[in-house]
């Protein structure tokens, strides 16, 4: 059994999941000196490690190594990584903390939901919106991480000074937004799951007629 964990553990997509995991207090770290030198290397440094999290599901997908432990760490890497974030954001007055409230409880809910289907057998399909409010949050602190206006050339074509901080709480906000509107779609799913598992079952007991 140890060998067997020990072995899912050090596979490729896992140990880039503990990657993402190990480089949090890293970008804390740089995101706490508050400079914009440090803010941008910030910003990078959760770019890289946001997108190992798409390359260790396509490594896993691709070479076979879907394992236990790799369906525990993925999302916990994902939710440290970004409630992390969020926390420091707010500690820095970047970030309302309502909107931060309201993230972190539709989390929880949907996490402790989650887990009664698990025991309960049921299979609960994760919806689009959950997907597109994921893409938006990691927008949204990306955004927020740099927080100082910056000159973009938009193509080569134009140039306008883009307050990072601005766009990056509105992204979230509509994030936000999504992410409760995703959580009553799962709440609703969740709830008939349950009618219809108890209706077959009240069904499975009728006796047959003869």
């Amino acid at each position: 059994m140890k060998a067997t964990l020990r072995a899912e553990l050090l596979n490729v997509p896992n140990m880039l999941t503990l990657t993402r995991i190990a480089g949090i207090p890293l970008v804390v770290f740089c995101i706490w000196q508050g400079e914009p030198k440090d803010c941008v290397i910030a910003a990078w440094l959760y770019s890289v490690i946001t997108f190992t999290d798409y390359v260790d599901g396509w490594l896993a997908r691709r070479w076979n190594m879907v394992t236990v432990m790799g369906k525990f760490l993925d999302p916990l890497a994902d939710k440290l990584m970004v409630m992390a974030m969020l926390v420091m954001l707010v500690a820095l007055n970047r970030l309302p903390a309502s909107l931060v409230v309201i993230l972190l409880a539709r989390e929880m809910t949907i996490n402790g939901l989650r887990a009664i289907a698990s025991t309960e057998g049921l299979v609960i399909p994760a919806g689009e919106l959950g997907k597109y409010k994921t893409a938006l949050q990691m927008i949204g602190v990306m955004c927020l991480l740099i927080h100082y206006p910056y000159t973009v050339y938009f193509f080569g074509f134009h140039e306008a000074v883009v307050n990072f901080n601005l766009v990056g709480t509105w992204v979230l906000i509509v994030s936000v937004l999504i992410s409760v509107l995703s959580a009553v779609g799962y709440i609703t799913n969740f709830f008939r799951a349950l009618e219809q598992r108890d209706a077959d079952g009240v069904r499975a007991e009728e006796p047959e007629e003869i």
